[in-house]
């Protein structure tokens, strides 16, 4: 079990970063919260998960052990796995999620992609009991990490198909992620993935 890294940030893309340990660099899939925090060339410290399926192994990375403890207490739910669990966490952090959950906020739930009403019901009933000890401390995304200059179109391109990723569709990440460019032209690719992730959620 990989439990964390410990190295220099190599890459940071807006669904993945690279981080160097011991000469090897291991690729994390994080939320872009935590991909807001790392900067390329500076050593950092990630908390992380390993999930192991018969065709592929998977780190997944946090900034704090909320977040990880929360991704592990998810999985708990009969029909979520790793991706889905990592989609609840771009939407939600574990404070906003165990929130949701305690209170029954089934609607909120289902802004999460891939999540309906009928998963949203399981998970506000399987994990009532299991949330009461997360706090609704949420960590300050801070400053986006550098990012080349890119144009408005790679933008909405980059960002679209990175929340198709999450279980949005085109049709209805598009628009948004459009409207957010129009708005900050210059906003790097991972400000505009956070700012449209809020859009959806509420919209949904």
């Amino acid at each position: 079990m990989i439990a964390s890294l410990h190295g220099e940030v190599i890459d940071i893309a807006l669904d993945h970063a690279v981080i160097e340990c011991a000469g090897v660099g291991y690729s994390v899939l994080a939320t872009p919260t935590t991909l807001s925090m790392l900067r390329r060339g500076e050593e950092t410290r990630v908390l992380t998960s390993l999930v192991v399926k018969e065709d592929s192994m998977t780190l997944y990375g946090f900034s704090d052990f909320a977040d990880r403890d929360m991704f592990h207490t998810l999985q708990t739910v009969s029909g979520m796995g790793a991706k889905l669990a990592m989609a609840a966490l771009s939407v939600m952090g574990a404070g906003d999620l165990a929130a949701a959950i305690s209170g029954g906020d089934t609607k909120r739930l289902q802004s999460i992609p891939g999540v309906g009403k009928r998963m949203a019901e399981r998970m506000a009933l399987e994990l009532k009991d299991k949330v009461s000890a997360f706090t609704s401390a949420v960590p300050d995304a801070g400053t986006s990490a550098p990012t080349a200059p890119a144009s408005a179109t790679a933008t909405v391109d980059e960002v679209t198909e990175a929340l198709i990723g999450l279980g949005f569709t085109d049709k209805a990440a598009r628009p948004v992620v459009d409207a957010v460019v129009a708005a900050e032209p210059t906003a790097a690719t991972s400000a505009v993935l956070r700012a449209a992730l809020a859009q959806l959620g509420r919209a949904k």
